[in-house]
């Protein structure tokens, strides 16, 4: 009976914590490591869409605008400059400079370019340049009258790409085996989900400290130096505990074997970027994991951009607006590590990669269409919508606000570890040249070409509100072709796998016969 109890009850435990004690040593400090990461892009996703979407002039009309002709070609130009870099640069030389020059622009942003920003706008220019132009191109005036505030948004765009994508799961994937990663990755985003269930109450409240300020003052500027300078604290912690695994933990034979991640005597040529492309255009894997993440980003910014519309009308201070994206971060964080726990982790152990991969997009299938269905359609809801006390408005706000949270949820819990999984198997040279590529010009042309289509239609209709529509047409199309792609790769990561784990048998049994006859001579 009591050897049933604790059958019972070990089974239990590693259903909710699949962790050995003596392995919290590398657990903890890569789990702080995503917190600290994590709670800065919570707070810099929600205040540059506060700054844009809230700005004089702006608003989430110029969101499609500035993901193609900001983001991308900044992320094209970091990509460079980072290809360059890691051929001179040691990778913890290059993990600490990258970091740095990020937390350093959000220091200057809030110390010099926001006190500066009536100064540093053209306002009359932009003025001007507005009444030659197009309504529809309302957006792309937006960002040259506030420049200042889409450098901002650029940055922190690139700060989710960057920190977490390239820098974090680059470094995950290099020092955690697959056995590992089937256990650790999913605590791992717990780490990233704590930390938005810290940073939304920090949001919420530094954006309704204004209540506490004398009249005339800059309310919003209060806030955002109160939120930059944690960004800049935060930053530093993740600078201090990526020094500290690299001291304590990778000096460790038993969580970290060199040989995995370099081999000395076989040191393969580097690549350039021209024919790092061509590598991923020939490799049908990184093709499909392409697909992944470029169908995710257009997914996600499909959606968005029309619900940031719909928050815009209902919020149009940066406080209010500010504080109400506080709150969503709460609650995506509560409803992900509920995910992590009971989905995540269990899902990807139980069913394996391609049933994991599959949900996320199932999930923004299901949400989308109740969101764009409600918003096409409320017209014919008036009287049932005043039945409920509320107003057409609020409730597409409320449609928007769920529908971001379980596509969020399903993209940290699940989208993100099997992405990251499926890296592993993959050569060195695979992983940094073809994940630069793929997490920072892959992703931002997702979300650019997802603005880029916005772009045509806004120009052909004239508003967010007409084009809808076609957006869900168009967004029900990408899904799709992800979901083709997930099961495609699905079967080539398993393939790959069991390749991996056959060489690594046949060189232990190699190493074997090898001291066996080193010993019998």
């Amino acid at each position: 009976m009591s050897e049933t109890k604790t059958t019972e009850f070990g089974r239990w435990r590693s259903f909710f914590w699949p962790v050995h004690n003596f392995e919290l040593k590398k657990l903890l400090p890569m789990f702080f490591l995503f917190f600290f990461i994590n709670f800065n892009y919570t707070i810099l996703r929600d205040t540059k869409d506060a700054l844009i979407v809230t700005a004089p002039g702006s608003g989430a009309e110029a969101i499609p605008f500035l993901k193609v002709w900001g983001v991308l070609p900044f992320a094209i130009l970091f990509m460079l400059i980072y290809a360059k870099l890691s051929n001179v640069l040691s990778k913890p030389k290059l993990f600490y400079v990258t970091i740095t020059g990020f937390i350093s622009f959000f220091a200057i942003f809030a110390l010099v370019l926001y006190p500066l920003k009536d100064t540093l706008h053209p306002s009359a220019a932009a003025d001007a340049l507005a009444a030659y132009l197009p309504k529809g191109l309302s957006g792309l005036v937006a960002l040259f009258r506030n420049w200042t505030y889409a450098l901002f948004y650029i940055m922190s765009e690139l700060w989710g790409s960057v920190a977490i994508s390239l820098l974090f799961w680059g470094f995950a994937n290099d020092i955690t085996k697959v056995s590992e990663s089937k256990r650790f990755y999913a605590m791992f985003g717990l780490g990233a989900n704590l930390a938005m269930l810290v940073s939304g109450p920090t949001i919420v409240y530094f954006s309704n400290i204004r209540s506490t300020l004398a009249a005339g003052v800059d309310a919003w500027g209060v806030s955002l130096n109160y939120m930059l300078s944690m960004v800049v604290f935060s930053g530093l912690a993740i600078m201090a505990i990526y020094w500290w695994i690299n001291k304590n933990v990778l000096t460790d034979a038993k969580f970290f074997d060199a040989s995995d991640v370099k081999k000395p005597k076989k040191e393969k040529a580097k690549l350039s970027l021209k024919e790092s492309f061509m590598f991923l255009a020939k490799s049908k894997y990184m093709g499909c994991l392409a697909i992944l993440v470029i169908g995710y980003g257009i997914a996600i910014n499909l959606v968005e951009v029309t619900w940031k519309g719909q928050l815009k009308l209902q919020y149009p201070n940066p406080n209010d607006y500010s504080a109400f994206m506080g709150i969503f971060s709460t609650i995506t964080g509560a409803v992900t590590i509920l995910m992590m726990l009971f989905v995540g982790g269990n899902v990807i152990r139980r069913w394996g990669w391609t049933v994991a991969a599959l949900i996320t997009p199932v999930v923004l299938l299901a949400t989308g269409a109740g969101f764009f269905g409600f918003v096409i359609f409320r017209d014919y809801l008036v009287g049932f919508i005043a039945m409920l006390g509320t107003t057409p408005l609020m409730l597409a706000v409320i449609f928007g606000t769920a529908q971001n949270i379980m596509s969020k949820s399903a993209k940290y819990s699940l989208f993100d570890p099997t992405k990251e999984m499926a890296y592993i198997p993959l050569d060195q040279e695979s992983k940094v040249k073809g994940k630069a590529a793929i997490d920072v010009v892959g992703a931002r042309f997702g979300k650019s070409g997802g603005s880029l289509v916005q772009q045509g239609l806004i120009l052909a209709c004239g508003s967010l509100a007409a084009i809808t529509p076609y957006i869900a047409v168009i967004l029900f199309g990408i899904i799709f072709a992800w979901i083709f792609a997930s099961k495609s790769l699905g079967k080539k990561f398993t393939q790959l796998n069991a390749e991996r784990e056959q060489a690594k048998k046949a060189e232990v049994a190699s190493k074997q016969d090898q001291n066996l006859q080193g010993a019998t001579s």
